[in-house]
């Protein structure tokens, strides 16, 4: 079955006149306002409207269908770009939301937003996000495509699709862009096509102030198929040469592909076109007036949309329909084809997990010293064959991460010289481009269908946090796994030893921080962050496993890991039997170890201490009141907080009355036993902050 569109460029009057709409509207919308990007919005109107009813493969009834080509606006600051395509296509919105442009309640936000409208694939706004979500879209595409069809030839399984970008000169300009471009260049991403739009244009003016270099051949350099798309003599872009551009794009496979499209932002604005100005800042009534003048619109008429124009663009949802009914064949066809895959596909699509995959999870006896990073190794280890969905890797350090699952495959082209691999393996090499990392498992998760985590040393999660923080936007269900997770990393010194990181990280809301205290914590954060990402749980959200270096001791595997926050140990009265605290001392993750040393210290003294183990703040946070109340009982003034780290979070947990034990400053490089002595996180100095609480 075919779905490609025709060679030759079906196009008449009245896709002139939407075009020509299309530059109205983003004006009057920006003008109604105040505020907004109308330029880019202007000059790419025939690039968006040939894209969107010349090219893509999507249907207005259904954007959540999966066989869909995926468009990813990177240049999100023109959100009208998109918005007004989805107006035109049917997609849900109305011209009234368009004439809500950037208001309160409105479905069109100033830059988009998933989940809010219909038809918008991911959030984007900073600068080059959409880049690297786009390149992970095009990675997942190639996954599930193994997953389910791998045998298919090329171009002829329900599963083959395209994932479109526009990107703009900023975009390029930010250092992600270049780490994902990098990146789907060496993955050779043929499903991947991206437009450039080149105006030469950012908010400081000429980009001749800041760019020099020939992006063009940046790309080629990159692996990527290149084409530079030229303007018509008024200066205008060109359907027609967009549209054979687009199809050339199309017919390459054996890598991505890039479009520089050279434009004029703000085209035809008489005065404003090819001005600074026009990038972020109403044109004005007057040079409003004077462009639909120019377009042959009426200036005294505002959101001026032809009912023939409409009409047109709208049948749009005809051909959507015609073509998502001949997928279905085909989906058909395949399904009867493969059962057991049609199954599995069921299952991975309706969020669930396999009837008894929490029983092949690993348990440790208690007594033995065993890094959280190796646990986790262990859990990806146990879950790699009842888990086909899950798939990751690591940013060039997965044999510290310990994120590979034995026996897989590395995700990597077929004609790539290291050995093993096999462009449906579920092991990624993301090479050290952290941020790109955790931008593209963000377009990963957005495209659907699996399920997928990333490693690096905690440290380096700044690298990434800029695309960590949309992930908790979007609450889009992936996991962080950061290892190396304090002093505890030893001789690496400052650089590599996180302080400020968790406090950082915790900070971000809709991030769900987890760092376990010993093997059985880790292997039950895995279990409950897995559970939490099934539909039937509700709201996704991501979540950050900060893991040891160091050997810690195993405890007794404890459920409650899951709520957050628990009571590890009891307050025990003189014969052992259980007692009142008279203070509670509360650790995470490897200095969980110093308030459970501790504690015997007062315990021996006659003070019936407890100790909670809290992984993960945000889970306890979600407990209800009375299970928080039991576990730090409000009449227990004397309490203690102990973590390798900056100390901000726990000063709610202790009150007034109580201690936290932290390192407010950084570190050195020395053996991680020394730097745990010389910087006062020892189980002495945690009792002796209980005694001064109990004081207070």
């Amino acid at each position: 079955m075919s779905t490609q569109p025709t060679t030759d460029l079906e196009w008449n009057e009245l896709d002139d006149r939407a075009v020509d709409t299309v530059r109205v509207l983003a004006m009057d919308a920006v003008q109604k306002v105040g505020n907004g990007h109308p330029g880019t919005a202007m000059s790419l109107a025939p690039a968006a409207y040939t894209l969107f009813q010349k090219v893509m493969r999507h249907d207005p009834a259904d954007p959540q269908w999966t066989g869909r080509d995926r468009f990813v606006l990177s240049a999100g600051h023109s959100s009208l770009t998109l918005y007004i395509q989805l107006y035109l296509g049917g997609f849900g919105l109305e011209l009234a939301d368009l004439e809500a442009f950037r208001t309160w309640g409105s479905k069109t936000p100033g830059h988009p937003e998933y989940g809010h409208t219909a038809g918008v694939e991911t959030t984007t706004g900073p600068l080059g996000q959409g880049v690297a979500n786009a390149v992970g879209m095009a990675m997942s595409a190639r996954y599930e495509r193994g997953l389910f069809d791998p045998d298919a030839p090329a171009g002829t399984s329900p599963f083959d699709h395209h994932i479109w970008v526009v990107a703009g000169d900023g975009c390029l300009q930010e250092g992600i862009s270049h780490e994902a471009s990098s990146l789907a260049g060496h993955q050779k991403l043929g499903n991947l096509i991206l437009l450039w739009d080149d105006n030469h244009i950012s908010i400081e003016g000429d980009t001749a102030a800041a760019v020099s270099e020939d992006t063009v051949a940046r790309y080629e350099a990159y692996g990527w198929h290149v084409q530079r798309v030229e303007q018509k003599p008024n200066g205008d872009l060109d359907p027609e040469a967009l549209y054979q551009a687009f199809q050339e794009a199309k017919a390459v496979t054996d890598r991505p592909s890039f479009i520089a499209a050279r434009s004029i932002i703000a085209w035809p604005a008489p005065n404003a076109q090819n001005t600074e100005a026009a990038h972020g800042s109403a044109l004005g009534e007057e040079e409003v007036a004077a462009t639909k003048r120019v377009l042959g619109f009426d200036p005294e008429r505002h959101f001026e949309v032809d009912a023939g124009v409409l009409a047109h663009s709208r049948a749009l949802g005809e051909r959507g329909a015609e073509v998502h009914a001949a997928w279905d064949k085909q989906f058909a066809v395949w399904r009867q084809d493969n059962p057991a895959r049609a199954v599995e596909f069921d299952r991975i699509r309706a969020g669930e997990l396999p009837a008894g995959w929490a029983d092949e999870l690993p348990s440790f006896p208690a007594g033995q010293a065993v890094a959280t990073r190796k646990a986790s190794g262990e859990v990806l280890k146990a879950l790699g064959p009842v888990l086909p969905e899950l798939w990751g890797g690591s940013a060039d350090l997965a044999g510290s991460n310990n994120t590979t699952i034995p026996g897989s495959a590395s995700f990597l082209p077929a004609d790539n010289p290291l050995t093993g691999a096999d462009p449906y393996g579920r092991t990624v090499h993301n090479g050290i481009r952290e941020h790109a990392m955790a931008a593209a498992m963000n377009g990963i998760t957005l495209h659907g269908n699996t399920r997928v985590y990333g490693g690096t040393f905690l440290v380096f999660s700044d690298y990434m946090r800029n695309a960590v923080r949309l992930s908790a936007l979007m609450h889009l269900p992936v996991t962080y796994v950061w290892t190396h997770d304090s002093i505890g990393l030893g001789e690496d010194g400052p650089t590599h030893q996180p302080v400020e990181h968790l406090a950082s990280l915790r900070a971000i809301p809709g991030l769900n921080v987890v760092r376990p205290a010993d093997a059985n914590e880790t292997v039950i954060a895995w279990r409950e962050i897995l559970r939490r990402y099934t539909k039937e749980y509700g709201v996704g959200a991501p979540h950050g496993l900060a893991l040891t270096r160091q050997g810690v001791p195993t405890y007794e595997a404890n459920d409650d890991t899951a709520r957050g926050g628990y009571v590890m140990f009891e307050a025990e009265g003189p014969g052992g039997e259980r007692a009142e605290p008279q203070a509670i001392l509360i650790g995470t993750g490897s200095e969980v170890q110093l308030a459970v040393a501790a504690r015997e210290q007062l315990q021996a003294e006659g003070v019936p201490t407890r100790v909670v183990s809290m992984p993960s703040v945000e889970w306890f946070d979600e407990q209800p009141q009375e299970y928080r109340d039991a576990v730090l009982p409000p009449a227990v003034k004397a309490r203690v907080a102990v973590e390798a780290g900056v100390g901000m979070p726990w000063q709610r947990f202790v009150g007034d009355a109580g201690r936290v034990i932290s390192l407010e400053h950084f570190g050195a490089s020395a053996d991680y036993k020394v730097l745990f002595r010389e910087y006062g996180l020892t189980a002495e100095a945690v009792a002796d902050a209980a005694r001064e609480s109990l004081r207070a």
